[in-house]
Formats: structure tokens, C-alpha cells, sequence
């Protein structure tokens, strides 16, 4: 049989082709270049960064480094976590460009144990404390010491930020699933606190009996490292323009109307505020001898905060899911033997709405809290932010106060009042108490309407201890914001102001990317046991009968093809 001579036309077309596939491809790799887009198919576009973010890492004028502690080998539910920082991290780092650096650490990965022990007394000197997280693996229970922290330095300084956040009573896959969600507002947020930029002004109000320089020590130096505080005593300045936010932090006596007009034209005027302030007056020291009798507290707010839409109540909330106090319980030899003791005046909040203040945010801390009520404002969006426990009881005033009333079992009959509001954001553009008035202390009439009139924001909690720091008695120095040194545990009442300033106060609107939202989509643990057996066959037996099948249909096409030579 003479010998086939090939095809030169077919030659020719092959030719062509793979020249075509290749021009195809360097055109596609060039518009990409030139046309850069990515694609998210998830449902809750949980790899999609925020406009906000966005920009951010856009406009990066120093290089940042971004150094997680979190390597190493994990449990599943740890690895999520893990593998959500990575991710993050690197649909950052297509913004932020050769600007935006990240490492990822293990701190147990020393080879001796000294070593390793030395780190970790490192990372304790930075402020970074492990944590015991535990989980279900293959049936059994877990736990893994682990560092769930990250740090990022830009221009000299650097910033702690805390992965693992969420709601602790919450079960451990549900607050990891909170801290994945949160993962791009933390970094972005320290990333932005570490860019060079000028520094919003808060003016903390003094001159009423509010907290000390010691009890508002933390909450000041909290503040401190993002904006310029000051102390601000309303009766010495003119006015108060040049702050972009204030805090009425417990006041215990009455403002005067002039003071109360200031405040009223800083917020009419486009100025931000938060109040948190008593309804009702509480002498600790006669509750503890003989008991008390706690009567409204008049510090003047009550119409200023009337007009805006909310309304603080002369009563009082006691909680069954409540702080501790101390109390002398009995004699040890000569020594009195005190107990923590359950204190319904002091409830625990860890009921919240889905705002990005307190989106995924623990449990707060609170004493001697009051109800809020809304009245009608025009144009005023109200938002309640947290409430009490379903367990709760309203007691108006006058309230009956008395420590020893801690030794007494509850009637949980009589806690019947649940879920009552005790924090409200306002939103909107605020009417003036003192609109068509006389300014206070003049004949200068005020309009109906101020030609600087701008949109604000005001925070009222109607519990002025809630950003009181407890005092080291020691030392006198505060311990920080939202500690409990009875209980030994630390509430969220410092992040909660922290992003509430931050909503404030944050033009680029970062703040919004706490409500990003990704579902859990849990498998069936019962159908996991049972089928587990099943499905491992399956993966195992299945590729190779397919790779097999494969193998049999080419064999017998090639031989059907050639046959006939």
C-alpha cells in the first residue's frame, strides 16, 4: 500500500488554528490587564470588598504590613477562621497593591520550649492574649490554644486588632462565624486609624458633676488614639463649632439654659452628640447602711432630649440576667467572708439590633438603667440599639433601693416586662428647642428654621455609669472600659462607643461593612455519622471506575478508527 503524503491544506489549517488560539489568548490576558474585574458568586457576595474598603486601600499613601498570628495546624472550625483572614487579606492586597503587605505567624512553632514560651511572653507584652477555643471534631471535643490576633504597622506605629470577636454565650461556630463577618471592618478600620490624616475633635462636657478625669480615663484614652479629646466646660466657651462631636457623660446636676442652647445650636447645626445620662438618683452608700428611696435626678436634658424624640422614664429596670455585687455573707474565723451576690439593678444587655454599632457585639454592662420612650419628631429616624432580657421588671419612681434585698430570692413571677429599649440612636435634622424663642439671656429671637442647619447624629443611654471605668482602689488608676473586677470579665460597653463614634464620625462610611452578613449553612451532623462510611467509599471508588470507563471508550474509539489501516 503507497505511503500517505500529508495533507498540505490541513497542514495549513492547523497552523492557523493554534496561531488564532494564541493571538486569542494574548488579546484576553491583555484586556484583563487593562480591564481589571473580579467575580463573586456567592449569595452574600462574602468576597466582595465594600466601596469604602475599596477606596481606602486605593489611596494608600505608606506601605502597611499586616502580621496574623494565626498559623499552624487547626481544628476545622479554627481553619475557617483562618483560611477567612487569608482570604480577606488577599482580596485586600488586589486593592491595596505592593503597598499592602501580610504574614501569617504560628507563635508555637519554636522548636523548644523555651523558645516557644519566650514568644508568647513577647505577644503578652504587646497586648495579645491567647485564647481557649474549643469545637466538635469527629464527635469529640477539642481545644487549641490559639493567638486569633493580627497587628498592623504603617509609618512607625502600630495597631492591635482582635479576630476573634462576636457574642461569647453565642455557641463557638456561631461567634466564629460573627468574627468572620467582622473580619473586613476590623482590619480596614486599623488600616484607616494608621493613615495620615486630620483628626476629628470630641469635647467631653465637665462642670456638672460628670465623670472625673480617672472615671472617664479609659473611655478618653480609648479616643485619644483616632481623635483630639478635650474637656469642655460649657459655661467658659462661646460656642461649640469646632468640635465634630460631644459626650454628656453623666451629669448630676442641672445644666443651666444657656448651656443647654449651645448644645441645642451644635447639634441643629450638623454637630454629633452622646448622651448618657441617669434618670434617677442612687446613693450606693445609703443603700448599703438603711436603704433608699431613688428619686428622678433633674440635670435639664429631659425637654432638649423630648424635642429630638426620645424620652428618658423616672423609673428603674431591674433584670434577672443581672451583674454581681459584693456582700458580707458570714464570718470566716474573725474575718467577714463576702460573696458575689446577683444585683437585679444591674442588668447585662445582650440583646442588640442588627446596626452596625452593635451588630456581633458581646454582652454590655450596665447599672441603674431607665426605659426610653419615642415621641414624635419630624424627620427623626429612631433606632433602638439594645434591650433589656425578656426576664425583666419596670419599677417606677420612687424606686426602693437596698443591697440586702441581693440575699432574697427573686419572684419570678413579678419580671414580666422584656425586651425594653434603653439605648436610641437619632438620626436626621434636629429642631431647635429654642426655635421662634428668644436666645436665653438675650432679646435675640431664634427662626423657625437656622440657615446653618445640617443633618446630625445623637446617641442617648439613659445609664451614665455605662462609660464609667471601675478605679484599681490599689492604685486609683481605671481599669479599662466595660471591666468587671468581681466577675473578672470584660464587656463590650468600650467597643459599643467606639463604633458609635465611629459612625458618627466616619465620612467614608466604613462603619457600614459591620453589617455584612454570611449564613451558616451547617451539614446534618446525624446524616454525617450515619452516611459517613457511604460517602468515603464513594469518593474513593468513583474516580477510579470513571478514570477506568474513560480508559475502555478510548481504547475501543481507537481501535474502531484504525481498524480499517
Amino acid at each position: 500500500m503507497p505511503e500517505q503524503l500529508p495533507n498540505p491544506s490541513r497542514k495549513r489549517r492547523d497552523l492557523l488554528t493554534f496561531l488564532a488560539v494564541v493571538a486569542g489568548l494574548l488579546l484576553v490576558n491583555f484586556i484583563g490587564q487593562q480591564f481589571f474585574f473580579r467575580l463573586d458568586l456567592t449569595q452574600e457576595k462574602r468576597y466582595t470588598m465594600s466601596a469604602a474598603t475599596r477606596q481606602l486601600l486605593t489611596n494608600l499613601k505608606q506601605p502597611v504590613t499586616v502580621t496574623v498570628y494565626l498559623d499552624g495546624d487547626f481544628p476545622p472550625p479554627f481553619r475557617r477562621l483562618q483560611q477567612s483572614v487569608r482570604e480577606t487579606l488577599n482580596e485586600m492586597q488586589v486593592y491595596g497593591g505592593s503597598n499592602l503587605k501580610y504574614v501569617f505567624i504560628d507563635p508555637s512553632a519554636a522548636s523548644t520550649e523555651k523558645a516557644r514560651n519566650e514568644y508568647y511572653q513577647t505577644l503578652f507584652k504587646k497586648g495579645l492574649s491567647p485564647t481557649n477555643l474549643g469545637a466538635n471534631e469527629n464527635g469529640k471535643r477539642v481545644e487549641k490554644i490559639i493567638f486569633p490576633w493580627a497587628t498592623v504597622s504603617a509609618g512607625g506605629k502600630e495597631q492591635r486588632v482582635l479576630l476573634l470577636r462576636g457574642n461569647q454565650a453565642a455557641p463557638s461556630d456561631v461567634r466564629l462565624n460573627q468574627s468572620i463577618e467582622g473580619l473586613e471592618y476590623e482590619l480596614a478600620s486599623a488600616i484607616r486609624k494608621l493613615s495620615p490624616g486630620k483628626r476629628k475633635l470630641i469635647g467631653v462636657v465637665e462642670g456638672h458633676g460628670e465623670l472625673s478625669n480617672a472615671e472617664a480615663g479609659d473611655l478618653i484614652g480609648s479616643l485619644s488614639q483616632f481623635y483630639d479629646v478635650y474637656r469642655v466646660d460649657l459655661s467658659k466657651v462661646r460656642d461649640l463649632r469646632a468640635l465634630n462631636a460631644v459626650i454628656v457623660a453623666k451629669p448630676a446636676t442641672a445644666y443651666s439654659e444657656i448651656e443647654k442652647f449651645k448644645l441645642d445650636q451644635f447639634i441643629t447645626q450638623g454637630g454629633n452628640a452622646l448622651f448618657f445620662v441617669d434618670a434617677m438618683r442612687v446613693n450606693l452608700d445609703s443603700a448599703a447602711r438603711t436603704g433608699m428611696l431613688s428619686f428622678p435626678q433633674p440635670v435639664g436634658l429631659d425637654d432638649l432630649l423630648f424635642k429630638y424624640g426620645v424620652r428618658v422614664n423616672a423609673d428603674l429596670v431591674l433584670d434577672l440576667n443581672s451583674g454581681v455585687i459584693p456582700l458580707v455573707t458570714g464570718m470566716e474565723g474573725n474575718k467577714p467572708k463576702v460573696e458575689p451576690m446577683p444585683w437585679q439593678f444591674y442588668p447585662l444587655i445582650n440583646n442588640f439590633s442588627t446596626h452596625p454599632i452593635t451588630r456581633n457585639l458581646d454582652a454590655v454592662y450596665t447599672k441603674f438603667v431607665s426605659t426610653l420612650d419615642t415621641v414624635k419628631a419630624t424627620g427623626i429616624r429612631k433606632t433602638p440599639l439594645f434591650f433589656t432580657s425578656r426576664y425583666s421588671r419596670v419599677l417606677p419612681s420612687p424606686v426602693p433601693v437596698n443591697l440586702n434585698d441581693a440575699r432574697l430570692e427573686p419572684d419570678r413571677k413579678l419580671y414580666k416586662d422584656k425586651f425594653k429599649p434603653v439605648a436610641y440612636l437619632l438620626e436626621g435634622q434636629f429642631s431647635s428647642l429654642y426655635a421662634n424663642r428668644a436666645e436665653p439671656g438675650t432679646t435675640r429671637f431664634q427662626p423657625a428654621t437656622s440657615p446653618q442647619a445640617k443633618p446630625a447624629k445623637v446617641l442617648v443611654v439613659s445609664d451614665g455609669d455605662f462609660v464609667r471605668s471601675e478605679l484599681d482602689p490599689k492604685t486609683g488608676q481605671p481599669f479599662r472600659l466595660g471591666f468587671d473586677r468581681l466577675a473578672n470579665t470584660e464587656f463590650a460597653n468600650r467597643e459599643l462607643v467606639l463604633n458609635a463614634v465611629d459612625y458618627m464620625l466616619d465620612e467614608t462610611g466604613l462603619i457600614s461593612v459591620r453589617g455584612k452578613q454570611i449564613t451558616l449553612r451547617p451539614l446534618d451532623k446525624l446524616k454525617v455519622i450515619e452516611q459517613r462510611s457511604r460517602w468515603q467509599l464513594l469518593n474513593l471508588v468513583a474516580p477510579l471506575v470513571l478514570l477506568g470507563v474513560f480508559g475502555a471508550v478510548r481504547a475501543w474509539r481507537r481501535k474502531r478508527r484504525y481498524a480499517s489501516f
